[in-house]
């Protein structure tokens, strides 16, 4: 699986190409929230392996796990900064930073996980990296990161008409309560864990999360039908502070480029596998999980949030339109 990288990003390469490559070694490191066990933990460690392999010894990572370089917010101002030299962040609040970045926030905006990956490695992505290089947080990969869908405890979703009605827990967005709003039901903004509760006692009828946290948070047990709406699909990337990936050498760029390359096929490998995992453990509990055969109503409900969007964020309209041509 090859993972194409900004045009942009690289533009830089040959610019540079006159920096001398017999550089002392280059030490960096790099934040990730997740633990051991997680796919993107796996990742980040072989891309410490891959960029000292393919560096040979230029460039070492140093990757510290479970958010010990502090929360997400803190970590995403110091790659900017240039304190942290790389991080493995979320786009969902790297949108208050950037605003291409909340592209990926809009509800239906892609098809599904492979359409996402598509998007970024199209033109719509390539606005967006340099947007976010411009910011200090140049992509060098995407990880997945899974696809949000609906899971209630009445039956399953296969039309909007089906949510119309019911209340559903969501993200505290107004873009997520517009979502539900608009297929007639009524989003709520509630903290996540209080959820399995109000599930449990009819608080709300419904919520929306991935598969894998689907079932580690158990919330199979209080909803026993899973549709897969992949209404929301936010992926993850791996950012580097643009300074620094600028000072290496065109060869140097080339070598950092292709290792979180290799490390975000790994991740999604792995994501993959832990997703159908999951899968094969909720059905087993019990759960039914059906496929949405035609995600189109879906997509045409969405029209007034998205009206409601551009009027605010005029300047979005060329991405969204890039992202919706995108095949």
């Amino acid at each position: 699986m090859q993972i194409s990288v900004s045009k942009a990003l690289l533009g830089t390469a040959a610019a540079l190409s006159f920096v001398a490559s017999a550089a002392v070694a280059d030490d960096w490191r790099a934040w990730n929230i997740h633990s051991d066990g997680h796919p993107n933990t796996a990742a980040m460690d072989l891309f410490a392996e891959l960029v000292a392999e393919k560096t040979g010894g230029e460039v070492n990572v140093e990757v510290f796990h479970g958010g010990v370089l502090g929360t997400q917010p803190d970590a995403i101002e110091q790659v900017q900064l240039g304190a942290i030299d790389v991080g493995n962040f979320n786009l969902g609040p790297l949108g208050s930073i950037v605003n291409e970045a909340n592209l990926v926030s809009l509800p239906f905006i892609f098809r599904d996980v492979d359409h996402m990956f598509r998007v970024l490695d199209g033109p719509a992505g390539e606005q967006i990296s340099t947007a976010m290089g411009d910011a200090d947080l140049l992509p060098i990969a995407w990880f997945d990161a899974g696809a949000r869908s609906f899971y209630n405890n009445s039956g399953p979703i296969n039309t909007p008409d089906d949510v119309a009605g019911m209340k559903i827990r969501v993200m505290n967005n107004d873009l997520f309560t517009g979502m539900v709003n608009a297929m007639g039901g009524n989003g709520t903004p509630i903290a996540f864990s209080e959820v399995y509760q109000s599930l449990s006692t009819g608080v709300v009828d419904g919520a929306e999360n991935n598969l894998p946290s689907f079932q580690s948070v158990g919330h199979y047990e209080v909803a026993g039908f899973y549709s897969m709406s992949e209404h929301l699909i936010i992926p993850e990337c791996v950012c580097v502070n643009t300074a620094k990936f600028e000072a290496l050498s065109a060869d140097m760029q080339a070598a950092v480029v292709a290792a979180a390359e290799e490390a975000a096929a790994f991740q999604r490998e792995l994501w993959n596998e832990q997703t159908q995992a999951s899968r094969e453990a909720v059905e087993a509990a019990g759960v039914k999980i059906n496929q949405i055969a035609d995600k189109t109503p879906f997509q045409e409900a969405m029209v007034p949030v998205y009206e409601n969007y551009l009027a605010a964020n005029p300047d979005m309209a060329e991405l969204v339109a890039l992202a919706q041509a995108t095949e």
